[in-house]
């Protein structure tokens, strides 16, 4: 033995104390002159091997509290066995607790000693001894006064050897993890031996304790809640069917299940052991602790959820009757498979995982310290896991390992997790669970957290060997570790897809075709094999094409797979990259910019409308790439640009052909050059609202700009158009008025633009010429923007002219004054209310404006024969223009509550008040409800419930276009796809949610309605 430090050497005693690692080197001087003073230092091996643990501060706190007690035994011990000065040093250098445990039981260090051979036999046989049961026994009872104090200590002098062997490598995490379940295991067993004690007549029962959870699994930490569930039968039941009254049974077993859960959760004078948790249960905290076989297989088998199921992945019989817990595994084993073939299965597993992710994406500021549930976290790997397990396992019974490293390395092994993904998740599991069990050893506390203190981020990294910079080496290697299960848990279930179908080379087991099918099923693919042959199509060869989708597919199918229509979506990838795919720009975008990417994904599939945009205009996914690229553009903006458009194509290169060879096609061209901006601008404003980035108004303008550029610009190609004809200038004004939604600014994607052409003859004009030149250029308009085009349609629709179909399409600005003045009905007052006269010459629109005004905004206001007219032109509306067969109250435009009933409302009150209120003299709905109650003409609730419901049910149309590509006014019941794909669209978590939503604003409404426009009381 070397000799202990001494006097003469004490000047360089607190230089070698800092270099060996201590933080605190003059405290540790100061222990150890006084531990030598009582003859009880430790000699230079022993201060060496304090150097080399987590925190030699703490361990030789430990060690001078240890040494005195327990004699030269154990000095002797230390200088002779080089594993026992290790273990020891080891333990005390990473947990105060079990130091604390030494001091007060210092005989328990023998447990640490090399070769031990002490009474420690199996952990069951050991705790029951400790709490004075036979372990023998097919029922132990406990006997003795101090059987808590015992099974206690008891439990701590195995996890002081087992924490002896964990911290100096010689059991890797899995073994520890395995030993503490067995430990935990063990003490249950005792904990119902304490139990039976406890509980008279506990004989008439047999009570079954079934381990979940990381205990049923062989995974549990060192300390953590322990998940059980109770079953239980009348003494007799199983081997005879008949035995002793089973409600008595079961109230007896109750009381035994709730005396074990007390015997490990009290608190004592050696602590508590830890918490036993059966929320697990069937119906949770709300159902009863104890159910008999036949209950439980009742209820899973009737009620139990997918995620049930996959808490019963893990279920193991740990105490009690063995024969019961068998027979409970064997009943319950099938039914988790059988479950899993459940028609509910697939939306159940989309719904768990859209839940982690969002769990993901909403961590709290604490998270980020989280080993369990922070991002990329144990959580994530463990979810990950179970999820494969479930679905895949109905078909291959070699992935049903309770164990998450086992369980990973069986789906490593059949293909389901790429080789390399596997690996990476099994060293950062291992990883998190070492750092996990290190931070719960320190106090023997149930935390997750990693500790934001410098000396605890010290004691970490020096345990786990790294000694240059022990605090930076950790934070960096648990930061990869964490990021490298992020990156995997994002691709996991969908690059072996791309390996099932790539026809890579390498030796890697991959999926079959079969399960590619099953898990892009499980994933929401309605045509998995569909899905195969576009993913193989978008990935086979080895062009760098190929080698980036290789790259992007694995996260694009997850994104794919959060969107409504998977397929859809996955479809139109394919086919914008056929059309993309030798553009160098295109695939470097998405790879390079993960918006453009996540956006792509959302939009392709959610919107058949948004899609088929994409389609005909590929290079307009270049908009995706940020907020300000989807801003509408300004309506003057466009139209500049729309009008030089069409003055190029009228104009012609320099050497073209003569204006008269030009006739035909150049206006074609020009309007095709318009309706190609109108289409990337309709795309804009869709992605723009499918992101959520537009409100309803914003939608309503937007798209009213564009319609209003793209008639203005077809008008002025058709006015060049019939001078070139005619070799002369046109010889009258032309102007367009905007009617209804066109009028209103409130045009939806499936809007018609309803218009009234007006002109005026110039000076000196003939009448019939300036007529039919007019008519000519109405016509043409109308031609242009009808020509077949790879864009949604723009109907021009002038049917709300004066005498409608009957009437001429033209009308001079003095025509329409004399027809007003003579033959208007209110019901064309009413429409006027919407009129904006906002195309070609400015002047006549003015003069048109001033012509229609007094005949909207009457002055006095309309009288009550009319207010009776329009009441009754609305009521037969209400009954005779409602399809046939459908349901009224999800009629969005004119059912109850509907978009018709808000509108009548605010235009009623414009014909009776705007002549007196100049704010009511607008065409928008919304600004005409807001000046009603500033005018004091409506309450400013009234007001908010039709605008809500107003609000909703454009915005439900506007989700409808985008979701199908073609307009439609009614919520769909029957279809369950596109009704699921409106609801997501319009981010409400079920359909049955957004009927309710939009049944409740509507009744709101048509109350108001009612009151309002009807005159009810």
């Amino acid at each position: 033995m070397t000799e202990s430090w001494t006097s003469d050497r004490r000047p360089s005693l607190a230089g070698r104390l800092a270099r060996l690692g201590f933080t605190h080197a003059a405290r540790a001087e100061r222990l150890l002159a006084e531990a030598e003073r009582d003859g009880s230092g430790p000699d230079d091996r022993l201060l060496d091997a304090l150097g080399g643990t987590a925190d030699p501060d703490l361990a030789l706190d430990g060690l001078l509290r240890l040494l005195p007690a327990a004699g030269g035994e154990l000095r002797a011990a230390l200088a002779a066995e080089p594993g026992t000065r290790e273990r020891l040093t080891a333990v005390l250098g990473v947990s105060a607790a079990l130091g604390d445990h030494l001091a007060r039981h210092p005989d328990h260090w023998r447990v640490l000693r090399d070769g031990f051979a002490g009474p420690l036999g199996t952990p069951r046989d050991d705790l029951l001894a400790a709490v004075g049961a036979d372990p023998s026994a097919e029922e132990p009872v406990a006997r003795g006064e101090d059987a808590l104090v015992g099974l206690r200590v008891a439990y701590r002098r195995r996890l002081l050897a087992l924490a002896g062997r964990d911290l100096i490598g010689l059991a890797d995490v899995a073994e520890v993890a395995a030993e503490l379940a067995d430990l935990a295991a063990a003490a249950l067993e005792a904990g119902l031996a304490i139990a039976r004690a406890e509980v008279p007549g506990h004989e008439a029962c047999r009570l079954a304790v079934i381990g979940m959870g990381k205990c049923g699994g062989r995974e549990l930490n060192y300390v953590s809640d322990v998940d059980v569930v109770f079953v239980a039968e009348a003494r007799g039941a199983g081997e005879t069917g008949e035995g002793q009254d089973e409600d008595a049974a079961l109230r007896t077993a109750t009381r035994l299940a709730s005396a074990m859960m007390r015997a490990c959760s009290a608190s004592t004078e050696e602590g508590s052991l830890w918490e036993v948790d059966a929320a697990l249960r069937p119906e949770g905290r709300s159902g009863p602790l104890v159910r008999t076989l036949a209950s439980h297989r009742a209820y899973y088998e009737r009620w139990a959820k997918t995620w049930e199921f996959q808490a019963l992945l893990k279920a193991r019989p740990v105490a009690g009757d063995a024969g019961l817990g068998a027979r409970y595994l064997d009943m319950i084993t099938p039914i988790v498979w059988k479950a899993a073939e459940g028609e509910s299965f697939v939306e159940d597993v989309q719904a768990m995982r859209r839940r982690v992710e969002a769990d993901l994406n909403q961590r709290t500021a604490d998270s980020e310290r989280q080993l369990k549930l922070g991002p990329g976290g144990l959580r994530d790997v463990e979810f990950a896991v179970q999820l494969l397990q479930l679905v895949h396992g109905r078909a291959d019974e070699k992935l049903r390992s309770p164990t998450t490293l086992d369980a990973l390395a069986d789906l490593s092994q059949g293909g389901y997790v790429a080789r390399d993904d596997a690996a990476a998740l099994a060293s950062a599991y291992r990883f998190l669970r070492r750092v996990e069990h290190l931070v719960q050893l320190h106090r023997l506390r149930r935390t997750h957290l990693v500790p934001d203190d410098e000396g605890g981020l010290r004691r970490l990294g020096r345990a786990l060997g790294l000694r240059t910079d022990p605090v930076g080496e950790f934070t960096a290697l648990w930061r990869r570790h964490a990021r490298e299960v992020r990156r995997i848990h994002e691709k996991l279930f969908y690059r072996p897809l791309l390996r099932a179908v790539a026809r890579l080379p390498g030796e890697e087991s991959r999926l079959t075709p079969e399960a590619a099918r099953v898990r892009l099923e499980a994933l929401g693919y309605a045509d998995p094999a569909g899905a195969l042959r576009h993913i193989e199509a978008l990935t086979a060869g080895v062009s760098r094409r190929a080698a980036i989708q290789r790259t992007l597919l694995p996260v694009m199918l997850g994104w794919f797979a959060d969107a409504p229509d998977p397929d859809a979506g996955l479809l139109g990838f394919r086919q914008v990259s056929d059309a993309l795919g030798t553009t160098p720009w295109y695939l470097r975008l998405l790879r390079d910019e993960v918006t453009v990417a996540e956006r792509m994904a959302w939009v392709l599939g959610s919107s058949r409308y948004a899609t088929d945009l994409l389609l005909r205009a590929p290079e307009a996914v270049a908009l995706l790439g940020s907020d300000t690229g989807l801003e509408p553009r300004p309506c003057e903006a466009l139209r500049a640009e729309a009008l030089a458009a069409v003055r190029r194509h009228n104009e012609g290169p320099r050497g073209a052909a003569a204006p008269e060879a030009r006739v035909s096609g150049g206006a074609e061209e020009a309007v095709g050059v318009v309706r190609a901006l109108r289409r990337r601008e309709l795309f804009r404003v869709a992605v723009a609202d499918l992101l959520g980035l537009v409100d309803v108004r914003a939608v309503g303008e937007a798209l009213t700009g564009i319609a209003s550029v793209t008639v203005e610009a077809a008008l002025q190609a058709a006015i060049n158009k019939i001078e070139m004809e005619s070799r002369g200038p046109l010889p009258t004004r032309m102007a367009v008025v905007a009617m209804g939604r066109f009028g209103g600014h409130e045009l939806g994607y499936g809007s018609d633009a309803d218009v009234m052409f007006v002109h005026d003859p110039l000076p000196g004009a003939d009448e019939g010429a300036a007529g039919r030149a007019a008519h000519a250029v109405a016509e043409e308009l109308r031609r242009l923007l009808a020509l077949p085009a790879p864009d949604p349609p723009l109907v021009v629709d002038p049917n709300l002219r004066p005498e409608g179909r009957q009437g001429p399409l033209v009308r001079t600005l003095a025509s329409y004054a004399a027809y007003y003045a003579r033959w208007s009905e209110p019901w064309e007052a009413q429409a006027l209310l919407r009129a904006d006269p906002m195309i070609g010459d400015p002047e006549l629109c003015e003069r048109f404006r001033a012509l229609i005004d007094p005949v909207r905004w009457p002055e006095d206001g309309i009288g009550e024969d009319a207010v009776r007219q329009i009441r009754r032109l609305k009521a037969r509306m209400e009954s005779e223009r409602l399809p046939r067969g459908v349901e009224r109250r999800l009629h969005t435009k004119l059912g109850p509550g509907g978009l018709a009933d808000v509108e009548w409302v605010a235009q009623l009150l414009q014909l009776r008040y705007a002549h007196e209120v100049p704010t009511l003299r607008t065409t928008r709905t919304l600004d005409a409800l807001d000046a009603a109650v500033e005018a004091g003409l409506l309450s400013a609730e009234d007001a908010e419930v039709l605008s809500e419901a107003w609000c909703m049910a454009t915005r439900i149309r506007g989700a409808l276009m985008l979701v199908r590509g073609r307009a439609s006014d009614l919520l769909p019941t029957d279809h369950r796809r596109e009704r699921s794909a409106v609801a997501r669209v319009l981010d409400y978590p079920g359909t049955g949610d957004l009927l309710e939503d939009y049944r409740r604003h509507a009744r709101r409404a048509r109350a108001v309605v009612d009151r309002v426009f009807y005159g009810a009381d």
